[in-house]
């Protein structure tokens, strides 16, 4: 039995390995058709930069989130500030994803099942999850109806809070590292993004009861003041540090977004009744807009001294260049009997990510931010 017919086989995520094949189409059944026939499903249609995401990511980053609270208290919100871990794991190809059309003849997508899940680990000693997300990634190939002239990036995301996100959007690739703007996470009148509202627990160096935690920094941790300020200020500014310290020859950027405008009509987001509210919301979500960076890094390996006599192999990363840096693990095994250097390439993902929130009567940004590295261990050979 091959690992095609087996449905037991893992894939590279941990799950069954899983293809969706399509049925066939009326057109076959019949002598005579009075149509022209569907046209033919590629073996597997290509997954795009979505190929580069296969596999299990880990790594670290920032969540901030304005959560509404009840005016009694004396504050209708509360900011919550989280330094997270996070673990995100992609599945292998879904292979062939037949789409009927009646306009245009039928499309073939492909995609990538995920997971995410997102830990606090502000607070030293605790770690409680705040964020799990399963969803698909799909790769669509360019359509004339309606007429998109290049291929698209979906992210499809359900969230346990009661909200259920489709995202649609393009890539681009630059040789060298990637340009990410600064974000504001400042609050903003509803329907006019230009009138900011700034709140006092956006201050780090002001203890406020409505922040969590309320005073920063944090006793046990090593981020100063400055340091939060500067996160509050711009998150991104966590990933641009990051990159700086970094030789990066390569960046694939995914943007993709909820809004849903020609030719991607098909966007959007649904919550559940308490979220939406009625007269007024609790929590609505009304938009979502993220960009992965998928970036190629080049880095230096110190690899120590063995014994040619007898090979063994031990575990080594490239060096933390950054406070919080992730950093990917290579297994080599040491063939000389003194130091050595290993130039070696590897992938990082980062991402940027902000959900609109709206309640009493603003929008609120709320911002996630990461940098993953392959979770599993990496073997290189040496010469």
């Amino acid at each position: 039995m091959s690992d095609l017919e087996n449905p037991a086989t893992a894939n590279s995520s941990g799950g069954t390995l899983f293809k969706i094949q399509q049925v066939p189409s009326e057109q076959s059944q019949v002598a005579a058709p009075a149509a022209a026939p569907a046209a033919a499903a590629p073996a597997e249609p290509p997954l795009g930069p979505l190929a580069d995401l296969i596999g299990n990511w880990a790594g670290n980053g920032f969540n901030t989130i304005f959560r509404p609270s009840q005016p009694a208290t004396g504050s209708d919100n509360v900011l919550q500030l989280s330094v997270t871990t996070e673990t995100l794991d992609f599945s292998a190809s879904l292979g062939s994803i037949p789409n009927r059309g009646e306009v245009q003849p039928d499309i073939f997508l492909n995609g990538i099942s995920y997971v995410q899940r997102v830990s606090d680990v502000t607070t030293p000693g605790t770690s409680p999850g705040i964020h799990f997300e399963p969803g698909i990634w799909l790769s669509v190939p360019a359509t004339t109806n309606p007429a998109v002239t290049t291929p698209t990036l979906v992210r499809m995301a359900s969230i346990p809070h009661g909200t259920t996100i489709l995202a649609q959007g393009t890539s681009t690739s630059v040789a060298g590292p990637p340009v990410i703007p600064p974000l504001d996470i400042t609050p903003f009148v509803i329907g006019n993004p230009a009138s900011k509202v700034v709140f006092p627990s956006q201050t780090a160096a002001n203890p406020n009861k409505f922040r969590i935690p309320a005073t920063l920094p944090v006793p046990g941790t090593t981020l100063t003041v400055a340091d939060w300020q500067a996160m509050l200020n711009d998150p991104n500014s966590i990933l641009r540090k990051i990159v700086a310290a970094q030789k990066i020859t390569k960046t694939v950027a995914i943007t993709v977004s909820t809004s849903s405008a020609s030719p991607l009509v098909g966007s959007g987001v649904r919550d559940i009744a308490f979220l939406d509210g009625i007269g007024a919301p609790n929590a609505q979500v009304i938009l979502m807009t993220s960009t992965f960076f998928i970036e190629t890094v080049s880095a230096t390996l110190n690899i120590p001294a063995g014994n040619p006599a007898n090979p063994k192999p031990v575990i080594v990363s490239p060096t933390v260049l950054v406070p919080g840096q992730p950093v990917p693990k290579f297994r080599v095994t040491p063939k000389t009997n003194a130091p050595t250097t290993k130039q070696v390439q590897y992938k990082q993902v980062q991402y940027t990510q902000t959900v609109n929130l709206n309640f009493a009567p603003l929008t609120w940004p709320h911002v996630s931010v990461s940098t993953l590295v392959p979770a599993d261990v990496i073997e290189l050979a040496l010469p």
